[in-house]
This record gives structure tokens, sequence and C-alpha cells, in this order.
């Protein structure tokens, strides 16, 4: 990998004769603290001089989500694209699928998405049944779960809680429906301990079907997918290497946290060396009980550039989401940080009510924050449509729970 990206990657070729760096001297995975990290800020300024084949060989352009900046161009070639087929393939191994499945697909595969491509190839390879509905509709989601009798859906968990809603209303028997196991991606449906937060807890209540969590990121063109035991995602060592960093580069110490840090293997367009995710979390090493001794990665604790200092207290939005799932007069929410007069940084919850909601709903919310998290944010109580233009501005393809307007 560094042979080839010292050869044909204008970036790192640049990076490495800059700091005098002798790709021979660097022979096994141990030597990866002396080599230089990447940045997102690198792979956004930098973007085209990360190519490593002529653009003719580009036969996919993809981009990022744009969750904590702005979107990132990532181009494909038909050997990356038969990597990412492979890679979802085992992934779907891992969450104990076969040929025998069939997956209703409920994200998209438009808008230059990579995860709703990836899925389609990676059940492809495993050679299971695939129904391609795409993002939202419920009653097209149900309809196609009525027609074709799919046994594995594929979606953000968050929608399944409106599916089931959507079925409620209905009065369509979900319970009995052919579904049961759900791929979910997106957002976290466990704890640091594995135990089901407050999102994995009310689908479980509502639905008891076997629910699998994915960790990725279309940077590092690989997943990380739970097998049954639900002890964290699992590592496939022929596609990628793993490093939990602390804030000055260096590994952390066994059983501490850190940002993830991945460097490619196999990928021809834009490989990436020491690339630093942004996101915080555990990694485990002891084997697991279902047989694999690769490591696992915990769930995303939270993203690195996230991390609010609130009134003496350090926060990460997932622990506020933690909450706020919590409450069923909620109908949405948005989570806004900025900053304020003196400095430092003030949270603001954006949010619509359902319209059965009680008037002093407010004063509960922030007595929950307080007995979960210490301190309580502002509130603003909006009409569903004002928050929904926030959530979801032009060409957005999840809503933004998340906005960070710190200086």
């Amino acid at each position: 990998m560094l042979a080839y990206i010292n050869e044909r990657s204008p970036f790192y070729k640049a990076r490495f004769k800059e700091l005098n760096t002798d790709i021979s001297k660097f022979l096994s995975t141990d030597d990866l603290v002396h080599l230089p990290t990447t940045t997102k800020d690198d792979l956004a300024t930098f973007n085209e001089d990360f190519l490593c084949v002529p653009k003719e060989e580009i036969i996919d352009y993809i981009t990022t989500s744009g969750t904590i900046g702005d979107p990132v161009t990532l181009m494909m070639t038909e050997q990356d694209l038969e990597r990412l087929a492979y890679n979802e393939a085992i992934s779907f191994v891992v969450a104990g699928g076969s040929k025998s499945d069939v997956y209703q697909l409920m994200t998209t595969m438009d808008k230059r998405f990579m995860a709703g491509m990836a899925y389609f190839l990676g059940v492809r390879k495993l050679g299971a049944g695939i129904v391609r509905v795409g993002s939202g509709m419920p009653e097209m989601q149900w309809d196609s779960i009525s027609r074709m009798k799919p046994n594995a859906i594929i979606a953000v968990p968050s929608f399944l809680l409106r599916l089931i809603q959507y079925a409620e209303e209905q009065g369509i028997d979900y319970r009995n429906s052919s579904i049961s196991k759900a791929i979910c991606i997106g957002e976290p449906l466990r704890n640091i301990d594995f135990s089901l937060n407050t999102l994995g807890i009310k689908i479980k209540e509502k639905w008891d079907i076997e629910l699998y969590s994915t960790y990725a990121s279309t940077e590092m063109a690989t997943a990380f997918t739970e097998c049954s035991a639900g002890c964290g995602g699992h590592h496939h060592p022929e596609l990628i290497i793993v490093e939990l960093l602390d804030e000055n580069n260096n590994p952390v110490p066994e059983n501490m946290p850190g940002e993830v840090t991945i460097t490619t293997l196999g990928v021809e367009g834009m490989p990436l060396l020491r690339y630093k995710t942004g996101d915080v979390c555990h990694v485990h090493r002891e084997p697991c009980s279902c047989g694999r001794t690769t490591l696992r990665l915990g769930p995303v604790i939270g993203r690195k550039n996230q991390m609010i200092k609130y009134k003496g207290t350090t926060l990460f939005p997932n622990s506020i989401y933690e909450v706020l799932n919590t409450q069923t007069e909620l109908e949405s929410y948005l989570v806004e940080v900025s900053t304020n007069e003196i400095g430092t940084d003030d949270i603001t919850i954006k949010l619509s009510l359902k319209s059965e909601s009680s008037i002093d709903f407010e004063k509960k919310l922030k007595d929950h924050f307080r007995a979960s998290l210490r301190v309580a944010p502002s509130i603003e109580i909006m009409e569903k449509e004002a928050l929904r233009k926030i959530q979801f501005p032009e060409s957005v393809r999840k809503p933004i729970t998340f906005l960070d307007r710190r200086v």
C-alpha cells in the first residue's frame, strides 16, 4: 500500500517528500505510528491529489454525507466496487446472512450515496435476493413486504419506529410479518456496555426482531458489522487497518477510547493512509463468543469535533439524543451548539411536539436532562414544518440532528 501511494498519489508523494519519509523502512503495522496522519481537511482541500489512477479508470463518483463539514468526493474504479461488494457480502455473513435471505433495501442508491449501492452490491455478491424500495415511504415499504415477503430489512433505526407507527395506524399485523431481522445503519443502537440504548429498546419493545448494528464511512469503504452476540462491529483485517489515536496522534492505552484512524487496503482509486475519521470509539480485542477473533469496534461515543463543554460538563451529541429519544411527546428535534458572549459553549434544543403534548413539557424535559447529564440546555419549541426546513436543507440526504454554530 505504501509503495502504491508513494508511486501514484500526488498527495502522499508530496507529503512523504516534505517529511523525508523513506517508506522502505516501514515493514509492519507497528511502524504506522511513525507515518503521518491524514485529515478530513486534507481530503477536502487536496481532493483530486489523492487520486491514484487516470480519470478514465473511474466508473463511480461518490460524496460523503457532509455530517461534519462539506461533502467530499470519492472516486472508485471497477476493482474498488468489487472490493466494496466483497466487504458487504462478508459483513452480511457476520450478521447471520446467507443466500436464502431476501433483503428489503430502505436506503437510497441515488444522490451519490455509497451505502445504498454498497448494500445492493453486497447482497448480489452474497447471492441473496433484494427488494430495492429506497428511503422513506412507509406505505410502499409495507406493500413490498406484503408482496415479496423479505425476511430482512436494511434501514436507519429511527425509520423502523416510523414503520411501526404506520403499521399500527393502518392496522397492519407487523409482528407477524415476514421480517425477522434488520441491518441498521447511521444511528447507534447500543450503549458503550453493549446494552440496547433508548432507540434500540423502543424498537424491540414494539417489534421483537433481530437488530444488527453497523459502523462504516464513505472514506473507509469498509463496514464493521455486529454478529448475533451484539458485542461490537467485527473487523475485516484484509480490507482495513484500524488504530485508536489520542490528541497527539499516539495510540491510546488499552481499554481507553480514541479516534478511529484507518488505513485502507486494496483500494485503487483513492487509498487513505492513517485517515482520522473523527469518530471516538472503544476497541475490543478479546475473542467474540461467535468464534471470531478479529478486533471489534464498540458503538461510536461521539465525533471528536462535536464534543461540547457545557457548564463544566463534557458532552457528546449522542448523550443528548439518548435523553430526547425517551420522550414520547417529541415529534422531532435538532441540537444546536453556539458560542455565547463569554466564549463558552451554549446548547439549544429545537424541537417539535405531537399535538397531545402537555403544556409543562419543557420543564419536564429539563428535569430529565438534569437527572441524566447534570445540566439542562435551553429548549425552543417550534412548528413541525419550520423545524423540518432546518433539518432538510436542499441536497441533504439525512436529517440534520446536530448543528454546530460555534465560532
